[in-house]
């Protein structure tokens, strides 16, 4: 029983943490140009944020930023929503990260997370895990990929636009 108890506050602790993040840490990361970006930067955006964590191995998250691309052009306009899919691809599989995203034809803008600085920073555990910000502040997150989450997604964009 107190193991229970205990996981379950671990587990609460961890989506107080995840959801009541204020600000997207001081990490930098390299785009597929090479060129450095610090993802903080994003915290004094207007726009709304997604940041999408992926790999070029992980099926779910393909098939989710997949998912994500029929509705983009649409959320942009109407959201004015900006995507930052943050690459945790290592050495070894780096190199598969700008040919994927170009036979895909995703207009993301794509961060490399090679060392997954940000990743530990934001205590990410399973890929795809994604969250919108707004004005800094984390308001929606969730992990692992179920069909139709881009609904629920556009539902809270919805939500944050009206507010």
């Amino acid at each position: 029983m107190k193991l229970r108890l205990s996981l379950v506050t671990i587990c609460l602790l961890f989506v107080t943490f995840a959801i009541g993040q204020n600000k997207l840490p001081n990490v930098s990361l390299k785009n597929l140009d090479n060129k450095s970006i610090n993802v903080s930067s994003y915290n004094n955006s207007s726009k709304l944020v997604i940041v999408s964590f992926w790999a070029t191995w992980c099926g779910p998250c393909i098939k989710e930023l997949e998912a994500i691309k029929g509705k983009y052009a649409q959320w942009q306009k109407d959201y004015g929503v900006e995507l930052v899919a943050i690459s945790i691809d290592d050495s070894k599989t780096i190199n598969r990260v700008k040919p994927m995203v170009t036979s895909k034809g995703w207009k993301y803008n794509v961060l490399l997370d090679t060392n997954q600085d940000l990743k530990r920073a934001l205590n990410v555990v399973n890929v795809p895990y994604t969250m919108i910000l707004y004005k800094g502040k984390v308001v929606f997150t969730h992990s692992n990929y179920t069909p139709g989450i881009e609904t629920k997604m556009e539902q809270e964009l919805a939500k944050i636009v009206k507010k």
